[in-house]
């Protein structure tokens, strides 16, 4: 409790620094000059995107192919090099959209200087500013108290320990902490990096591109093509130099043009554009993304935890009613509500609508002698008076149902109106002093403040839509269980009729999963219980994200999958979640759920496309080396299929839109379609190969040969893309068709086909070619069918 003198007027104020004072730690560069970064700088952008193992690789073979020509086997060079031009291009727009959405959300603490308070920008902190606290705030700096109030701290982010700490006047705070209940100021001692979590605040605040399954599974695969090409590439380099030892210039280009296609360079541009491509739609939408694997976590979401206050309803309530107990008197209870208004700096919701509806002046008389800040863990705030008669009084303001012994006949009354949704909210006396741990226990109950929550209009839709999607919501929320239960069924939330009180709740982790699995809303959860309840809910295998806006969900949020922040929120709050709505808006959660499910669906579509390509070029060399025959294809040929099998049409399938919610096991679920796929086309096409070998002889053969086994893996690898375009829309068929269309011409045209090598000779071999696409295509159907029921049984 916090003795005052003054008759419900705070203490005088310390001033705080001067402007002069301000300008001179300026110039002596004492500034928190710690950037607020949500991106990589651009330098770091263009080192990630040029500076890969892979552009090494088709870097040097590019090399080797200028040497030897002729421009046309280089062309997947500049390929290369456009793709790297996009990814960069791209991911500056990605940067330019998280810095402008960063400076937006930035924390912005109130100063003292020249002593009025103002709102600054936290790189605009000097050493020895008086910076201002109040309930959700974080602390952006090092410093030492000089005023509290009632003040509690929680420094569970650094420390791990979860119980606010009570802080006075002379107490060191340290950043990174946040103020849990009360208020005060303290005086900055360390700024910029030498203050205890810039370094970890710099970090968290990274955007970044790692740390997620998608990128971690395509990484692995990268590793496993790395360490398949090495001993592949050695074995095709001695087989076509031994196969054509007159002619090194021709060894050297099949031997490049086996080794290229094994590299899928293509498929880490992609996912870095459709990542990037979905923060700049997000960013659109004013949804700041502080992480960027939280767009693929949210995708995979499907439990999302709602706290109702700030999330379902407004911030805003108003009181509606006031009703008298026990023969109070009306008056004297107003004077008391304005009071207590009077006397807490920094009110809480609840607090503000009792304020507006009694204002403090009517209260000028009254003498304030202690406060006690609200906690949401003890669902209650309190305040001593000297009143004008000169009698004293303390009082106590919260939830009906922990201030008043069960059974009490007001709580009848009170289940009757949380019926109806209203939030209640109890005044009463007591005689014991305010920070007894037993004055809730003692209490005279005087009268009920009835107030009523405004609900947010885009809720219901919202829940609509994760219901649609078979994504569960569970409404966790600090109040009256009866009350929440009202509020979510009057939004259509199944399982609203069946609130459960969470002090009912079993300890055990098993048992309180089960529960959480059973109900939909549950009310009177502690801050502790809120964190215990997402980790049951991940002990059962689900993917959770938690929404808030309080300093109550702080410790959900950071435990859960993906933590969403409301932007009016608690700077608490928004420094613990990767996903911040700027707006507001509940209703833009469905648009980040759809983003996250279009970039991993789509990407593992794509995927498939690019690992196909990668095992039938492994498995092609390894034939070849086993058959000591020439290489079938020369660099222009798969930089052609390459082109418009793979490349423009994953371009235009990685950015349609995509519901299907992602699922685990990225990479093995990949590789189950894409090494079938690969080994059917490689087979198909070495087989018109061997058989456009004995069927040709003479000048040309080889390139009679190349130009038929090209025709059917050009012809398998559009069968590929028509499954994977599935399901057909008017514009992926015409996708296919017009890859389809584009070969035909390079067939057609005389300087096409002179510039690719590609003339189909005679009837025979060209329409055996097709006959051994269409049998490989049937394979490939019934293959992909029999992976599909399996997948189907699996997820059953």
């Amino acid at each position: 409790m916090t003795e005052r003198t003054d008759p419900g007027i705070a203490p005088a104020r310390e001033p705080g620094l001067s402007s002069a004072e301000v300008a001179r730690r300026v110039e002596r560069g004492e500034v928190n000059d710690v950037p607020v970064r949500s991106s990589r700088s651009v330098t770091e952008i263009v080192r990630a995107n040029v500076l890969t193992r892979f552009n090494a690789i088709i870097g040097g073979l590019f090399l080797v192919i200028l040497v030897v020509g002729p421009i046309q086997d280089g062309l997947f060079g500049f390929v290369i090099v456009a793709n790297t031009a996009i990814g960069i291009f791209q991911e500056l727009r990605a940067k330019h959209t998280l810095d402008s959405l960063a400076v937006i959300g930035e924390a912005k603490p109130m100063v003292r200087r020249d002593g009025t308070a103002a709102e600054i920008g936290t790189s605009q902190i000097v050493l020895g500013d008086l910076i201002e606290l109040s309930p959700g705030d974080k602390v952006v700096v090092d410093g030492r108290l000089a005023e509290a109030d009632g003040l509690e701290i929680d420094e569970s982010l650094l420390t791990g320990e979860a119980d606010p700490v009570l802080k006075h006047a002379g107490d060191e705070v340290r950043s990174g902490s946040f103020v849990v209940a009360g208020g005060g100021a303290f005086t900055a001692t360390k700024v910029g990096r030498e203050a205890y979590a810039a370094q970890l605040a710099d970090e968290a605040s990274r955007f970044t591109l790692v740390n997620s399954e998608l990128r971690n599974g395509i990484s692995r695969i990268l590793k496993w093509v790395t360490w398949m090409m090495a001993p592949t590439a050695i074995g095709l380099i001695i087989s076509q130099f031994t196969v054509e030892d007159h002619n090194w210039r021709e060894a050297v280009r099949r031997t490049v043009g086996g080794i290229t296609p094994m590299v899928p360079e293509g498929l880490v541009l992609l996912t870095s554009v459709a990542f990037a491509i979905g923060v700049v739609r997000l960013g659109r939408r004013q949804c700041l993304v502080q992480e960027l694997p939280a767009i693929e976590g949210l995708a995979r979401v499907d439990v999302v935890c709602l706290d109702k206050t700030g999330t379902l309803t407004e911030g805003g309530m108003d009181v509606t009613e006031l009703r008298m107990l026990d023969g109070a008197g009306e008056e004297h209870t107003r004077r008391v509500l304005a009071a207590l208004g009077r006397s807490d700096p920094h009110p809480n919701a609840s607090l503000q609508a009792i304020i507006d509806a009694y204002p403090p002046e009517s209260a000028e008389d009254w003498r304030g002698t202690g406060t006690l800040p609200f906690s949401s863990a003890r669902k209650y705030s309190g305040a001593a008076f000297t009143e004008p008669d000169g009698t004293t009084s303390r009082w106590l303001l919260g939830a009906p149902d922990v201030l008043l012994p069960e059974g009490h006949e007001a709580l009848a009354e009170v289940d009757r109106l949380n019926d109806e949704g209203l939030r209640v909210l109890l005044l009463s006396r007591t005689d014991r002093e305010l920070d007894d741990p037993l004055a809730a226990q003692a209490v005279v109950p005087t009268a009920l403040v009835v107030l009523e929550q405004r609900l947010r209009p885009d809720a219901a839709d919202t829940l609509r839509y994760f219901a649609e999607q078979d994504v569960h919501a569970k409404v966790i929320s600090g109040d009256n269980a009866v009350s929440v239960g009202a509020v979510a069924a009057k939004l259509g939330l199944s399982g609203a009729q069946r609130p459960v009180d969470a002090r009912r709740l079993p300890a055990g982790r098993e048992e309180m999963a089960q529960m959480l699995d059973e109900g939909a809303v549950f009310g009177r959860v502690t801050p502790q219980q809120k964190r215990d309840m997402v980790g049951a809910l991940q002990s059962r295998g689900h993917n959770v994200a938690m929404t808030g806006d309080g300093v109550n969900d702080v410790l959900a949020l950071k435990d859960a999958d993906i933590g969403v922040s409301m932007g009016s929120g608690s700077e608490a709050t928004r420094a613990v979640a990767q996903i911040v709505l700027l707006d507001n808006s509940f209703s833009t959660l469905p648009y980040v759920v759809a983003e996250g499910r279009r970039v991993i669906g789509n990407i593992t579509r794509v995927a498939t496309l690019f690992l196909t390509k990668t095992v039938f070029s492994v498995l092609l060399a390894l034939l070849v080396v086993f058959w000591q025959i020439p290489y079938p294809f020369l660099p222009r040929h798969l930089t052609l299929l390459s082109t418009l099998t793979i490349g423009v049409p994953a371009f235009f399938l990685a950015l349609a839109p995509n519901k299907e919610r992602a699922r685990p096991n990225f990479v093995r679920r990949v590789m189950r379609y894409a090494t079938p796929a690969g080994v059917i086309c490689g087979l198909a096409a070495f087989a018109t190969y061997l058989f456009a070998r004995h069927h040709y002889s003479g000048s040309g053969a080889l390139d009679a040969q190349t130009s038929a086994a090209t025709l059917t893996l050009f012809l398998m690898e559009v069968w590929v893309l028509a499954i994977v375009a599935r399901p057909y829309t008017w514009w992926r068929v015409a996708l296919v068709f017009a890859m389809v269309l584009g070969f035909l011409v390079v067939l057609v045209v005389p300087w096409l086909q002179r510039f690719f090598a590609l003339k189909l000779v005679g009837e025979e071999v060209p329409w055996s070619a097709v006959g051994i696409a269409a049998v490989g295509g049937v394979v490939l159907e019934f293959c992909w069918a029999w992976v599909r029921r399996r997948d189907t049984r699996a997820q059953a």
